[in-house]
């Protein structure tokens, strides 16, 4: 038996109250045996209860930018999200010493995606993790998201686990189900247990030596005048392109008066969350990526 046996998983659905598979599936497998494995304990929470109600997204604030250690520890942070967090981070958690071993935190984009894994820290864990989604599910994305940031300071409802992934599938607009996202999301979740399940049990399979992943560079926001009013929109080339190569000097946003605004980097990077409809309430138009790769540790 593996000494780092994962005893406790948590799946979460409704962080986000207007993402509708990850809601309908935790409902669904509390009637089924889909959660459950020999070697480990599964509890299924709906997070964002008010959202879910109102289907919107939230209802004061996002309840996943609520959970980096300072802001769980700060007592004056009393909206209903802020409150929210701090009690869903004493019944997982909490931070730091967390009782549940590993989060999945199950989420819906409005951009083309995909299947995607995200995965907000380094370590042998999550290679392995990593490794084995990608065998077992070639179409799924590995995401690492500001995997460089001390725990303590990222603010996602997965890190106030010992470990702690998202599931993010789309495009699916909000508010709407759609067979094949909530399909993937499915799949994936499955197979993050199973991989769980064969991790305690030592039993991992022949993993590849490597495979491709996408690494969080930063966030590019739509033109906006002097006054903060949007100018313009992602260009119909880099739209639907995600993880898609975006290189020095390609058209990028389209600006109502007709100008266009070329992507003035310096080398090649690969954007995603391209037009998150969520996003739009910052003007973020898309995050850039850089290639990266995840090795076996056991090779």
């Amino acid at each position: 038996m593996n000494s780092d046996q994962i005893k406790n998983v948590a799946i979460v659905g409704g962080t986000h109250g207007n993402e509708l598979a990850g809601i309908y599936l935790i409902n669904q497998w509390q009637h089924t045996k889909f959660s459950q494995r020999p070697s480990f304990d599964t509890q299924l929470l709906l997070a964002n209860t008010n959202a879910i109600e109102i289907n919107r997204r939230y209802q004061d604030c996002d309840l996943n930018r609520q959970f980096a250690s300072k802001s769980l520890n700060d007592y004056s942070l009393t909206r209903y999200e802020e409150s929210r967090a701090k009690v869903i981070n004493q019944q997982l958690g909490p931070k730091g010493n967390a009782k549940t071993d590993l989060v999945i935190d199950l989420h819906n984009t409005t951009s083309n995606m995909g299947p995607t894994l995200l995965i907000p820290q380094k370590g042998e864990f999550y290679d392995l993790l990593a490794l084995y989604v990608k065998h077992h599910m070639p179409e799924a994305v590995m995401f690492l998201d500001e995997d460089h940031k001390d725990n303590d300071d990222h603010h996602l409802l997965c890190t106030i686990g010992r470990y702690g992934v998202i599931v993010e599938v789309g495009p699916v607009p909000q508010g709407v189900l759609k067979h094949e996202v909530t399909a993937q999301m499915e799949k994936m979740t499955g197979l993050i247990l199973d991989f769980v399940e064969a991790y305690n049990q030592e039993a991992l399979p022949d993993l590849p030596d490597s495979i491709e992943a996408f690494r969080y560079l930063e966030s590019l926001t739509l033109p906006v005048d002097e006054n903060g009013n949007r100018t313009g929109m992602v260009h119909q080339d880099v739209e639907g392109g995600d993880f898609k190569a975006l290189e020095p000097g390609a058209p990028l946003f389209a600006k109502l008066n007709g100008e266009i605004i070329n992507f003035d980097g310096d080398k090649t990077v690969y954007p995603t969350f391209i037009n998150e409809a969520a996003y739009y309430d910052n003007n973020l138009a898309m995050s850039l990526c850089e290639k990266a790769q995840i090795n076996n540790p056991h090779k």
